[in-house]
């Protein structure tokens, strides 16, 4: 048995690590089957209004977001593992009522249920990455996961397309119970992974407060998390931000708004792999790259407002033009995107990573649910106004970044060798934190991350 952790712990990979990219991919079909649709498809499902739709999935989407200290606990209290296939779980059963829930109060409550379920998946889907690789390992499981989730979305965005072109009205059902059947199938996947705890891991503080001021004292993990909020809005950018800007201040043609989100599927499935190994085999810190990201972002919205002060009358020029606009800005995603989600499980104490990643994951959904309002404030005094609000947010955030980094553990900051903890334990509750180590660069860079809460780092 020691002969094959120590050749597990030299490879970086353990038993079963294929779980977790093949379910971000088939969790990615159930999502995409939905989400280019999603006023259109609960309208239908549900048989109620628009602007009633709309509204209850804006209250119970920010309602939701009160569900993530919730799930940080219980990720840290009985395992990340566990609690994915809870929220699986729930959103199986959510998507498969969603055709019955034809009276608002009965949409309104599955509807909070499965926001709160999806709020809270992404930390507890990154809480696992931490639970099952160490260093480098964690970039590379990552870059795959995300690589593969986004092929996913296109291929889900591409079958709900036939299903409702075939079946009509009724095919936005038969999407709804698909997408049940997708996370119900995501869940059997994850079964064969057996993420553990280090040995020098202990319980978090059985008191969720007690975590939660351990993340509010950290301020250099506050910085990383603001800094996130500041690149989420990037992120929201191309979703909520350029179709508006597409018809209402180009006045392109808006099959350019599916050409551009075709183009970004496209690249983040076929490059994601290959950018991220680019950037590990350079050794970029994870702080740099984020930042790199970043400054991609920043790149890419200065020349939307080159654009949208040119206003190019071809079709040809303009969409040449926005080709290469989208290829820089999805550059920078792939190169933020793993590189700053792993600095944030790396930099999380071991004991109560549950806690810290739903805080990180707080910068998310904040984001989402203020870009939609300030975009289309800022757009309404001029086209390009949004796009030089997102110039300085994405510069703010990378000069955090760089800032922040030396208050931040040696091994958050930069890649080291894969290094995988396996042992017999399943994955069940956690023991008693053990001391943090310095945040300062130190002697014994192998050193666990998570194995010292000398107090918060200051």
């Amino acid at each position: 048995m020691a002969g094959v952790v120590k050749r597990q712990r030299k490879s970086g990979r353990v038993p079963g690590e294929w779980a977790l990219p093949v379910t971000a991919a088939v969790n990615g079909i159930g999502t995409g089957m939905y989400v280019p649709f999603t006023l259109v498809f609960f309208h239908a499902v549900t048989g109620l209004s628009f602007p009633v739709v709309g509204a209850v999935l804006t209250v119970t989407g920010l309602v939701g977001i009160g569900a993530l200290p919730l799930a940080g606990t219980a990720v840290d209290r009985y395992g990340a593992k566990r609690m994915l296939h809870v929220l699986y779980a729930v959103r199986v059963v959510g998507f498969a009522l969603y055709p019955f829930a034809r009276s608002l109060t009965a949409f309104a409550v599955v509807a909070l249920v499965t926001a709160a379920a999806d709020r809270a998946f992404p930390a507890a889907q990154q809480s696992l990455i931490g639970e099952v690789a160490r260093g480098a390992g964690r970039d590379r499981l990552q870059a795959a996961t995300r690589a593969l989730q986004n092929a996913g979305n296109g291929a889900g965005a591409l079958l709900a397309t036939l299903v409702i072109s075939l079946a009509g009205s009724a095919g936005y059902s038969y999407a709804a119970w698909g997408n049940a059947l997708s996370f119900a199938l995501a869940a059997l996947l994850l079964r064969p992974l057996r993420p553990v705890r280090t040995a020098d891991a202990a319980a978090a503080p059985r008191r969720a407060g007690a975590g939660y001021r351990l993340v509010l004292a950290d301020r250099p993990f506050l910085i990383v998390t603001g800094a996130n909020f500041l690149n989420a809005l990037s992120y929201s950018a191309l979703s909520v931000l350029f179709p508006l800007f597409m018809v209402e201040w180009l006045h392109g043609p808006a099959m350019f708004t599916g050409a551009a989100f075709t183009l970004n599927t496209v690249l983040c499935a076929a490059a994601g792999v290959f950018v991220g190994a680019r950037v590990r085999r350079a050794g970029a810190r994870r702080t740099r790259a984020a930042a790199l990201g970043g400054s991609l972002f920043a790149t890419a919205f200065a020349a939307q407002i080159v654009l949208g002060t040119v206003r190019p009358d071809s079709g040809t020029v303009l969409g040449a033009a926005l080709a290469a606009v989208v290829t820089v800005y999805t550059l920078g995603e792939l190169i933020h995107s793993p590189a700053a989600e792993v600095l944030a499980v790396s930099a999380a104490p071991e004991a109560v990573r549950g806690r810290y990643l739903a805080a990180y994951q707080m910068s998310w959904s904040l984001a989402k649910a203020v870009a939609p309002s300030l975009f289309t404030g800022l757009l309404a005094l001029d086209g390009r106004a949004p796009w030089a609000v997102l110039v300085a947010t994405s510069a703010i955030a990378a000069v955090l970044l760089v800032r922040v980094e030396r208050r931040l553990p040696a091994e958050a900051v930069r890649p080291l060798p894969p290094q995988v903890t396996v042992t017999g334990a399943q994955d069940g509750p956690s023991a008693e934190p053990s001391p943090r180590p310095s945040a300062q660069p130190s002697a014994h860079p192998l050193t666990p991350v998570g194995t010292a809460l000398e107090g918060a780092r200051s």
